[in-house]
């Protein structure tokens, strides 16, 4: 048995930032990873899907490069295997600094293999069994598989898997209408596949508003994409062309041949076969460890970061994990999951920048509120580059006049909401950015004025809660 200060189980994006700051404090830290170094991320998440959506985008410009001007002669067509290549070769370069930095790590020791806890504080890693009073489960997810009938006898493919192909699908089926169905429904139609979502929600991205929903819907549609909501019972079998998806839906065929299949249905934390039950680490009925505000989980001595504890899905998230747990054991604060703002994207394109409270979940608050909306058709950036697709939108309580949330769907929607995210963090009310001077031509230029054109939600006094007027 060898003894460490800490333990560090996986190398998503909260264990190698924490495993260089125990180290620095000068903890003999071991870091114990079973496959690829980086997490999902780095392999099989952001970095190849967006290398990919970006040889989409730039096929879906070359097509349509004539509506601002530009001759291309010929028709454009995606090298599957070439623009795998590249997104291997950035996700293999940012694996191996990952690795290389770690291992150079001074106080910190490698492990490769998978651990398995035998006690609160014991861990196996194949012959060798280490021992620390602080260990951090940092061991991220997987594509679940849902039980649909036929899906046993079906090949099926997970956002891990379709990145291996090198041939482009003739006819791609992808089940589930939220983020990773979305991002590979568009990117494989830009590719030049005939796409098909199948979504049981009454519509996509069922998170968001319907107004966004709606507009994401057209975005696909618009592109060639077939949408099938409100699909009851779907069933998988195999079929000489490669499968049939079976669906029950208001419209369209109840049958959809085609030559692959993509589950998209959501995520399962890596939590089954890591011995929990050894330490006595309690998870909730879907696996995910339960932690408190500031990631310890029921055993003392024991904390769970990244998308295996449940309250984060995001690689920022997960390293935010990583800033709470450092800042609160190494630097004497108390910071708490709780304060974090929520904030994500989803990279279709146009993309969404989403930070705080839909309106919708606003609404529920029953606080007065004020809104905001503002179509990209009047954003003059947006028609300079002939994307005017999407809408931003704001919700503001109307008494302490703090941002609750936003949406921006539309061109950098991604990097736009950023302006509102850090007024978020800040606590600063909205009027301090309706006198912001922004840099013309932009799309954040348009935050002030969506913000000064904020008028109350129907429906909600807006000054109840304060007893005027």
């Amino acid at each position: 048995m060898t003894s460490f200060d800490a333990v560090i189980i996986g190398a998503g994006q909260a264990g190698p930032p924490l495993a260089g700051r125990l180290a620095e404090a000068g903890m003999k830290v071991a870091l114990v990873e079973r496959k690829f170094f980086g997490g999902t991320c780095i392999n099989t998440g952001c970095t190849p899907t967006k290398t990919l959506i970006a040889t989409a985008r730039a096929a879906h410009v070359a097509r349509h490069a004539g509506a601002l001007g530009v001759v291309a002669s010929g028709s454009v067509r995606v090298d599957l295997a070439r623009a795998k290549g590249r997104a291997d070769a950035i996700t293999l370069e940012s694996r191996t600094w990952i690795e290389s930095h770690l291992r150079a790590t001074n106080g910190c020791t490698v492990f490769v293999g998978q651990a398995r806890f035998e006690g609160p504080h014991v861990v196996r890693v194949g012959t060798e069994t280490l021992t620390a009073p602080r260990i951090f489960v940092n061991v991220g997810g997987r594509a679940t598989i849902p039980n649909l009938p036929g899906v046993d006898r079906t090949n099926y493919l997970t956002n891990s898997s379709i990145l291996k192909l090198t041939e482009l699908p003739s006819h791609l089926v992808v089940v589930g209408g939220a983020a990773v169905g979305l991002e590979f429904a568009q990117m494989f139609r830009r590719f030049g596949a005939e796409v098909t979502v199948v979504e049981r929600e009454s519509r996509l991205f069922s998170r968001e508003d319907p107004d966004v929903s709606e507009c994401i819907r057209e975005v696909l549609v618009g592109e060639g994409v077939t949408v099938r909501t409100s699909a009851d019972c779907i069933r998988l079998a195999p079929h000489p062309r490669g499968a049939s998806v079976g669906v029950e839906c208001p419209d369209g065929p109840p049958e959809i041949v085609c030559s692959h299949v993509l589950l998209a249905v959501g995520r399962t934390p890596n939590t089954d076969d890591l011995g929990l039950e050894a330490a006595g680490i309690a998870t909730d009925a879907r696996g995910y460890i339960i932690v408190d505000d500031g990631l310890a989980t029921n055993v003392p001595g024991v904390w769970a970061l990244g998308d295996c504890n449940g309250r984060g899905a995001f690689t920022h998230t997960a390293y935010n994990d990583f800033e709470i747990v450092a800042a609160n054991l190494l630097d004497g604060e108390q910071r708490k999951v709780s304060e974090r703002v929520k904030a994500y994207a989803l990279y279709t394109d146009p993309p969404l920048g989403r930070v705080g409270l839909t309106t919708t979940q606003a609404l529920s608050t029953g606080r007065p509120l004020l809104t905001s909306t503002r179509p990209m058709t009047r954003v003059l950036r947006a028609a300079e580059k002939g994307e005017t697709l999407g809408f931003m939108k704001v919700v503001v309580d109307a008494e302490t006049k703090q941002i609750l949330g936003a949406a921006v769907l539309g061109v950098n929607g991604d990097e736009v909401i950023h302006g509102l995210i850090d007024v978020m963090n800040a606590k600063v009310p909205y009027p301090a950015l309706v006198w912001a001077v922004p840099i013309h031509p932009t799309v954040s230029e348009l935050i002030p004025t969506l913000l000064r054109d904020l008028r109350p939600v129907a429906g909600v006094p807006v000054f109840e809660r304060s007893g005027a007027g």
